[in-house]
């Protein structure tokens, strides 16, 4: 892209560079204030952190400058700052965990910077090889084989610490396949809910005041309660069970408007949850340390069947020791609760050294980046693009959702990551490809609200032509209206129809 064309980028374009900026530097004020903080001098290696943070923003918004100019200028800043903030939140806890060797726990912020700049490079080839979101629209039967593929994998594989499976092992590497998998998902229920809204929409029986949708129509909610329930039972994952169920409903809701759906969804999780919460050990252990933390600290025979582990209640103390201001970044103790305080748990790092006011800024910026993709999903024009919008947005608000109410004590612990904070090469993977998808729906959304000949200041016929030709979204912008042409006088019959064919001819 040439100087000139950068010039001519619309305003929006630089409203992201600002906001980028500011991102950048929150990010690298933040590395510099933890080294200053817990060692008493600058990071050695501030310098490289900085330029790779620096890239790290610049590459992508160079991209969407040139294959999605009319994209939403928040998107990419919101996901850049979070990224951002994970990789502080990690290196300060790299930094106690170098300094307690007895912890056992190896540095992951340096594997995290790698992780991201693999997401940012993913985002970016996502942006420049898919130029319109619909072509996904085509595969949707096949995205959903290779979901279920994916989603049942883990269970051939061995679980983690505490039993739950959402892992492929393939040699020295290791593959969370359910953070890949939301976003296929998201994109079968689009094009399916697309093609089957007017069956779903239809109504059925009237039952207690509530109109119940028809009994054909209730084999798809009941397909996915289905799967959703053995997830749980044979992978022992409660957070990916309650995403893809919670995505199901909210993305047919949007399709039918028709809270029947929504209400016989509800019923059938809070049933499928009991059932499974009352018979599989994994799940009841979860309950029970939800429903009584503290009594881990009793001796074990006067301790509860299933508690085992401490976290729940680390959490709480360490919410609670951050106040309204926080100890401060690097003045906590989040190492206490071992391994997991670079995982779901990194939230209550936040909560104990940026207190109340650093916690409700960090979910604020996840509900914003929510709202933006919402925002993108009733500004698209074609179905498709709206139903993925929002279950993509949704799918945000889910798993923030069951990881912060699973570690405030809100909800049972889910174990799922934290969106771009938490330690993790796959999360950061899939959040980013989620990031260009946004970014790739809400470009073509804003292309189809202009008129044809405005963007770029290129007036007259060549170029809309020109426009039209590079655009394919351009033919679905406003239609100009053509007076119509008086009709040609009919060709009269005999000698006069052949003289005048001969001197066409």
């Amino acid at each position: 892209m040439t100087f000139a064309a950068l010039a001519q980028a619309p305003n929006r374009r630089r409203t992201e560079m600002w906001l980028l900026a500011f991102a950048v530097l929150i990010t690298v004020f933040g590395y510099a204030y933890t080294g200053l903080s817990m060692n008493g001098r600058l990071p050695t290696g501030l310098p490289g952190f900085a330029a790779a943070v620096f890239f790290m923003a610049l590459v992508p918004h160079l991209v969407v400058r040139r294959f999605a100019p009319r994209a939403d200028p928040l998107i990419l800043p919101l996901a850049t700052l979070l990224s951002g903030l994970g990789l502080v939140l990690l290196n300060r806890l790299d930094i106690t965990y170098a300094a307690k060797p007895s912890l056992h726990m190896a540095p992951a912020a340096g594997g995290q910077l790698v992780w991201t700049v693999i997401g940012v490079a993913v985002c970016t080839a996502v942006l420049m090889l898919l130029r319109d979101h619909r072509f996904l629209q085509r595969y949707i039967y096949l995205t959903m084989a290779v979901a279920l593929v994916l989603l049942m994998a883990p269970a051939f594989f061995p679980g983690d610490t505490y039993g739950a499976k959402r892992w492929i092992f393939v040699g020295p590497l290791s593959l969370q396949p359910g953070e890949f998998v939301k976003i296929m998902i998201a994109v079968f229920f689009a094009g399916y809910l697309t093609l089957n809204r007017d069956a779903l929409a239809l109504s059925g029986r009237r039952v207690m005041g509530v109109q119940l949708p028809p009994g054909r129509q209730l084999g798809p909610i009941f397909t996915i309660w289905i799967i959703s329930l053995l997830v749980l039972v044979f992978e022992r994952d409660l957070g990916t069970s309650l995403i893809f169920f919670g995505l199901f409903v909210i993305t047919l809701y949007m399709a039918t408007e028709r809270t029947s759906w929504v209400l016989c969804g509800l019923a059938m999780a809070v049933i499928g949850a009991a059932v499974v919460g009352s018979t599989e050990p994994h799940v009841k252990g979860r309950v029970m340390a939800w429903l009584r933390p503290m009594d881990i600290f009793l001796p074990e025979k006067q301790r509860p069947p299933g508690l085992v582990s401490e976290q729940a209640a680390q959490a709480l103390f360490s919410f609670g020791s951050g106040g309204i201001s926080g100890t401060g970044l690097g003045q906590g103790h989040p190492e206490l609760i071992g391994f997991a305080g670079n995982s779901d748990f990194i939230l209550t790092t936040v909560g104990e050294e940026l207190g109340l006011a650093g916690v409700m800024a960090t979910l604020l910026l996840y509900v914003l980046l929510a709202q933006r993709g919402l925002r993108v999903g009733l500004t698209a024009r074609d179905p498709f693009g709206k139903l993925l919008a929002v279950g993509l947005a949704s799918a945000l608000l889910l798993q923030v959702f069951v990881v912060a109410g699973g570690v405030t004590g809100l909800i049972p612990l889910t174990g799922k990551a934290l969106p771009f904070l938490a330690k993790g090469g796959s999360s950061l993977v899939a959040n980013w490809v989620m990031v260009a998808l946004l970014i790739r729906i809400s470009d073509s959304a804003q292309r189809r609200r202009e008129p044809i000949g405005q963007p770029g200041g290129r007036g007259g016929r060549r170029g809309r032509r020109a426009h039209a030709a590079a655009d394919p979204d351009a033919t679905q912008a406003t239609p100009r209206v053509v007076a119509a042409l008086p009709p040609a006088p009919a060709t009269p019959q005999g000698g006069h129809g052949r003289r005048a064919r001969r001197s066409r001819g």
